[in-house]
């Protein structure tokens, strides 16, 4: 592991150490499965450094509602929050000059395929924004195509967008990192 990517230390956590002053590539992927420590990572690859925050996520019950507030307390009053359940590429057009961290594309996707919009148009909209941008920034996602087939078309239709979502983000990525049980395994690194 490159010394600009966080370590975890023995608690299971990133260190901040390296991170916070690290140069961060143009572009990283974070993926992971549910729980698996993407998103703690994704913030210690930013650091301590003042950062702008998308989130995607929406309350929709008491268990969501806590999860998001355990992200916001752990990221401290570095971060300008920004909510962005439908409308990301506008988050990331209206985002100040310094680092982005997106959490999640995955949650993103799910909203847009609720909400009936044309997932392929938004995707390419996406792609298109993040070429355009200056500041560095860290996608998350969750990484679900390692399970079985489902069961229904909707979930399958998740499944497929979500995995072309990952590939399409990845093969433009400076960075992409894997997280599992709380560990990075790097899949990408271009030199900067």
């Amino acid at each position: 592991m490159s010394s600009s990517i966080p370590s975890v230390s023995s608690a299971g956590s990133p260190s901040v150490s390296s991170a916070g002053s690290a140069a961060l590539p143009r572009l990283t992927l974070v993926l992971g499965g549910a729980r698996s420590g993407k998103s703690r990572y994704a913030e210690a690859l930013v650091g301590r450094r003042p950062a702008t925050y998308i989130a995607t996520a929406e309350i929709g019950d008491a268990e969501m509602a806590e999860r998001i507030s355990v992200h916001r307390a752990r990221r401290g009053a570095n971060w300008t929050t920004h909510e962005a359940p439908l409308d990301l590429t506008g988050a990331l057009a209206a985002a100040a000059a310094r680092p982005i961290l997106v959490d999640c594309l995955t949650l993103w996707l799910s909203n847009l395929l609720l909400a009936g919009r044309d997932v392929s148009t938004e995707q390419a909209a996406l792609l298109d924004r993040l070429s355009t941008l200056t500041a560095p920034t860290v996608l998350v996602a969750n990484e679900v195509g390692l399970g079985i087939v489902p069961e229904n078309a909707l979930a399958r239709a998740f499944r497929d967008h979500a995995g072309r979502l990952n590939q399409e983000i990845a093969a433009v990525a400076d960075r992409v990192v894997f997280v599992a049980a709380g560990l990075p395994l790097m899949l990408k690194d271009i030199p900067q």
